[in-house]
This record gives structure tokens, sequence and C-alpha cells, in this order.
């Protein structure tokens, strides 16, 4: 019986890398569908979502059985639950890639109102702490989790610069709305794939070390359901 629970928890590791690496990739096919205004590519990272979404539903029902049926406890009992909330995240990296690929769809035939340059930045950064978040997690590496949220400082910051030089664009000439709006938006999709990719990070300390830090509560105590062990 152990042997097979140890076997359902490998498994089930292997299918959150397999969904972080397909969240990963889409994310790139996003914004690289963007970059090109080719609607074609951004129909790929549709169909892309939909096989992310149903991976999502096979890994709720493999936890849940787990729970049900394994009684974990402590390190093992983390592991699982934060896989629950692990797998949500990854679904929601698909989901803001969906919407990356819409703007594509709505801005093909047009020309890009500035040449790309920080947004392909922020999808490099927010990609890297992504896939940087899964690795923390497969060795249950939380001082490499911790660093990874510090990361996430930069991405806000491009944000921030995108934001105002679009604005700028804006108050030079309103027949620059439409286009920059569509790129601001792009911007906050990916500064939320970079959050999404801290949130990972923040269940990877909790898995590790039975410690919630995220909203500042490190300092708080570990609840005795889950305990150290």
């Amino acid at each position: 019986m152990e042997r097979h629970f140890e076997k359902e928890l490998a498994a089930l590791k292997e299918e959150l890398l397999l969904m972080g690496g397909r969240a990963e990739a889409v994310v790139r096919k996003a914004v690289e569908s963007l970059r090109r205004l080719d609607p074609v590519l951004a129909q790929e990272v549709l169909d892309a979502d939909k096989v992310i979404d149903r991976m999502e539903i096979d890994v709720d029902d493999r936890c849940v059985r787990l729970l049900a049926l394994q009684q974990p406890m402590a390190r093992d009992l983390r592991f699982i639950t934060a896989a629950l909330k692990i797998v949500n995240d990854l679904e929601r990296v698909g989901d803001h890639a969906v919407n990356i690929a819409q703007g594509t769809a709505r801005l093909s035939g047009q020309p890009l109102l500035k040449p790309l340059v920080d947004i392909p930045r922020m999808a490099e950064l927010a990609g890297g702490m992504l896939h940087d978040s899964l690795d923390a997690f497969v060795r249950q590496d939380a001082e490499a989790a911790r660093r990874l949220c510090a990361r996430d400082d930069e991405v806000d910051a491009l944000n921030r610069q995108v934001f105002n030089d679009l604005v700028g664009y804006m108050v030079e000439d309103p027949r620059a709305v439409t286009r920059a709006m569509e790129l601001i938006l792009v911007a906050r999709n990916l500064e939320r794939v970079a959050d999404l990719a801290t949130n990972i990070a923040e269940e990877v300390v909790f898995i590790a070390e039975a410690r919630v830090i995220k909203h500042h509560a490190e300092e708080r105590e570990p609840d005795d359901e889950f305990g150290r062990a």
C-alpha cells in the first residue's frame, strides 16, 4: 500500500510538471503570435489551453482520490493540498495566454504601435519564474522559492514602464488608444503570470517547511493539522 501511494505521488508530480511545461510554452506562443500578429498562432494558443483545462480536471481528480483513499499526513498532506492550488494557478496561466492571443486576433491587420521590446522581456522573465517555480517544486527547495518571489518586482517595474510609455502614445495621438490599450492588457496578463509563478513558489515553502509566507504571514507558527514532518 505504501509503495502504491509513493507511485501515485510521483505520478501526480509528473502530471503537474507536464502541465507546467505546457503552460510555459503556451505563454511563449501567445507572445510570439503578438510579435508576428499571426492569427494562426493565436488559434493554436486557444487550442492548447483546452488541453491544459483537461489536465487540470485530471490532476484535481487524482488529488481528491489520494486525499480520500490514502489519508496522508504531514508533508504528504501538504504536498497534495498545495498541488490542488498549483494546478489552479497553472490553468490560470493558460487563461492569461489566451487573453494575449485574443489581443493578437484583435490587432491582426493593423501595424503595431511600437516595436515590442519590454513585452517580450516581461514574457521572458515571467516564463523563467514559472519554470523555476516548478523546478523548486520538484526539489522542494524552499530557499530557491523565496528567492524567486523577489523577482516579481522586476516584472512589476516593467509593467509600470509599459503602461507609462503607452499612455504617452495615447496622449499624443488619440487614434492610438485602441492599439495601446491592447498592449497594456498584454503586459497586465504577463504580470499576472509572474504573480502566479510567485504563488507556486509560496506553496513550495509551505510543502517544505509548513510555513505560510504569502501576505507576510511567515512569522506564524505552522498549523498542527499539517505538521512539520
